[in-house]
């Protein structure tokens, strides 16, 4: 079970009282906050808002299929790696900083380079990460697949392609 502090309290050193129905957490003697006692499955969390630091409140308006609408806009390999991610930990919120770094890489780079990237990840691994996508936005690795793209496209551009035993050799 998982409970927040207040994210000033992150990596210190605190204590815990734990109840029947109550978890407390003390700093320097001080109570810095106060859950209720989960039971249950593992892997539940209980996090109070105002612990968040502000830049991360804001993802709590975002959700999975939000994300994922987002990137079916863009094409189907950047919608499986971030389906990939949303689905990579028992709880989605913790995967959405992720996604949204994947989807403002279009910023930078432009959707196409963003898909092929994405595709290229995919060929590695079922489970692509946004440091994968990224580094492979970075390197310009990506080309490799745009490259295999319009060669594909093109020879379909000109229809029926005859080949030897057309022309009897």
């Amino acid at each position: 079970m998982l409970y927040s502090v207040p994210f000033k309290y992150i990596k210190r050193k605190v204590d815990v009282r734990v109840t029947d129905k109550k978890i407390e957490i003390f700093y320097n003697h001080t109570r810095i906050a106060s859950h209720p006692h989960l039971h249950g499955r593992k892997g539940q969390y209980d996090t109070i808002v105002e612990h968040m630091p502000e830049d991360h409140q804001k993802y709590l308006e975002w959700n999975g299929d939000r994300f994922r609408q987002w990137a079916e806009r863009i094409v189907n390999n950047t919608y499986k790696v971030v389906n990939a991610i949303l689905t990579s930990k028992p709880v989605e919120q913790p995967t959405y900083r992720s996604c949204m770094g994947i989807l403002k890489l279009t910023v930078k780079h432009s959707a196409d380079a963003l898909e092929a990237s994405c595709a290229k990840a995919l060929s590695y691994t079922a489970s692509p990460s946004y440091k994968s996508v990224k580094n492979i936005l970075t390197t310009s690795s990506y080309k490799s697949e745009l490259n295999e793209k319009s060669k594909s496209a093109s020879k379909n551009q000109h229809g029926v392609t005859r080949g030897a035993s057309y022309y009897g050799r």
